[in-house]
């Protein structure tokens, strides 16, 4: 077998939340260049419907569906939705989440309780609907995207931080409970040009970032969805409970002071 036919994700099926945009069209449309058919989720159903139209004309099938992951019933219908149309599940990539700066004397504590919820416990319920059919398949697939906030001591970050270092060790603690059928690994970006960073921070401050990381730019899409198909595929059969930093080589933060 060559070394690029383990890049392969011929007759998979994956699923993945927060594809309209972003790191999670990045992966939706790497998947499907690679043979998988895809399950786009996202809140707003325009953005994942023009992600399915492109992996469509890649010639995989491809279902949108608007699903927001703090919705427990929304969860259960994306499940069995995908389930439904594409007859299995064998992936899965926790890409929804997200979360700003916050001041922790004037956050409440049910919003800090929503940051966790929005980026740990949503995971964690769609990991739990997802096993049983990765099981009924033969194998399965988890990637979570957390974040180099996880692991970065940085000033008023303390609910998305924590929430995103809670998500990195559920990954460490899952791939324990479900080796050694199903692998579940993580990936923690560091800054990554996408819309959403261009329209909140300044350009002055991101050549900033980039001249602060040691690689001298801020990170694509791409280079997210290029590890997400590696901890896919089989070329990375032997690597579980993992979290690969990408992140330029920063090893703290690189907003500017």
């Amino acid at each position: 077998m060559s070394i690029l036919d383990q890049f392969n994700l011929d007759n998979q099926v994956a699923v993945i939340s927060g594809a309209g945009k972003g790191i999670g069209r990045a992966i939706a449309l790497a998947y499907a260049e690679a043979g998988a058919d895809v399950v786009c989720s996202a809140r707003t159903l325009a953005d994942v419907e023009a992600v399915a139209e492109e992996i469509r004309s890649m010639g995989r099938r491809a279902l949108a569906v608007s699903c927001d992951v703090n919705d427990e019933k929304q969860r259960q219908q994306l499940i069995a939705k995908a389930v439904e149309e594409m007859g299995k599940i064998t992936h899965l990539v926790n890409n929804a989440g997200g979360g700003g700066p916050n001041d922790p004397l004037k956050m409440s504590a049910e919003k800090f309780a929503q940051a966790l919820n929005f980026n740990t416990t949503s995971a964690y319920a769609l990991i739990q609907l997802c096993v049983p059919h990765m099981r009924e398949a033969g194998a399965g697939n988890v990637i979570n995207i957390t974040s180099g906030a996880a692991r970065y001591s940085q000033p008023y970050f303390s609910a998305y931080g924590t929430a995103k270092a809670a998500l990195t060790q559920l990954t460490r603690l899952l791939a324990q409970d479900f080796a050694p059928a199903i692998r579940i690994n993580a990936i923690a970006p560091g800054p990554i040009l996408t819309l959403a960073l261009e329209r909140e921070v300044a350009p002055e401050m991101l050549k900033g970032m980039a001249s602060n990381t040691p690689l001298q730019r801020i990170g694509k899409t791409d280079d997210i969805a290029a590890a997400a198909l590696y901890l896919a595929t089989p070329a990375s059969s032997w690597v579980t409970g993992k979290i690969i930093e990408i992140d330029g080589g920063a090893e703290s933060t690189v907003w500017p002071g």
